[in-house]
């Protein structure tokens, strides 16, 4: 490695800002300082557009978008103010990671206007305004409602080509987080209209110069890889794409698991690990 520090460009979530997280924004930052992180990017989850866009629990919890919205604005403000506290020690990024539902094309926009945060990670959690990702019993359900599991890939990364298209996120976030409950997703994904799919948002990536999330989280839930596979992995290192691992971290926890590894992997198979920075935005 060219690069000893460690970096995570899509991690931090907090309990204080994040229902399905745990402990303080600033103890999480306290805690890659620690570990000598030279720089992260707090990737809070915006706000529910709508009632009928929340997560499970956070109906379960009597959450409003409303009350999201209030909480996303004090996560911002905060945010800012770590990244002035720590400045001496650590970069810190502040940056939301984004949904890809019906009205996000004006929705998601308005949010960077009023919030004006650093960068966005472009992810895909919805298909046909249905999650996936929150269970097996919810991944099942749409999958059986879009007409079977290789539909379901297919709108999954044709939803992500046309986000990547229109808002050019400085981060592509878990690229094949689709396959998070599916045991043949190996073999799927070489299917030729999901390959085909695929490939077309690698060379879009590469084409406005994104960075791609090594993404740890899915090893924390039994995955035996991250979020790049590997198969795709080596086609975008083939074009040159740039990936950097992100913690996905969601509390003290969690933060830095699997991240040596995962640095040894990306340097083994050539990429740049004097890590490449994203985009920040320019207002």
């Amino acid at each position: 490695m060219n690069n000893q520090q460690y970096v995570s460009v899509h991690g931090g979530h907090s309990g204080q800002f994040c229902h399905h997280a745990k402990d303080m924004l600033e103890d999480i930052i306290l805690k890659y300082i620690d570990l000598g992180y030279s720089w992260v990017g707090v990737t809070e989850h915006v706000p529910a557009i709508s009632k009928e866009l929340l997560y499970p629990d956070q109906v379960e919890a009597g959450f409003t978008p409303e009350f999201l919205m209030d909480r996303f604005a004090g996560y911002v403000e905060e945010c800012r103010r770590l990244q002035k506290k720590y400045a001496d020690t650590i970069t810190i990024y502040t940056a939301m990671e984004i949904e890809t539902y019906s009205g996000y094309d004006t929705f998601i926009p308005m949010l960077l206007e009023r919030f004006q945060t650093d960068y966005i990670v472009g992810s895909v959690h919805f298909v046909n305004d249905m999650g996936f990702d929150y269970s097996l019993k919810q991944y099942d359900n749409t999958a059986k409602s879009v007409g079977g599991y290789d539909t379901m890939y297919c709108r999954y990364f044709d939803l992500q080509y046309d986000m990547i298209k229109l808002l050019k996120p400085s981060v592509v976030g878990h690229f094949d987080l689709i396959r998070i409950f599916d045991p043949e997703y190996r073999f799927r994904l070489r299917k030729p209209e999901i390959s085909k799919r695929v490939v077309r948002n690698l060379e879009l990536i590469m084409d406005l110069g994104l960075i791609m999330d090594y993404n740890l989280r899915s090893l924390l839930k039994g995955a035996d890889e991250p979020y790049i596979t590997d198969s795709i992995l080596r086609m975008a290192q083939d074009m040159g794409i740039k990936v950097v691992p992100g913690d996905d971290s969601h509390g003290l926890d969690n933060i830095h698991l699997n991240m040596e590894q995962a640095v040894k992997t990306l340097d083994s198979l050539g990429f740049d690990t004097n890590w490449p920075r994203p985009q920040i935005y320019s207002y």
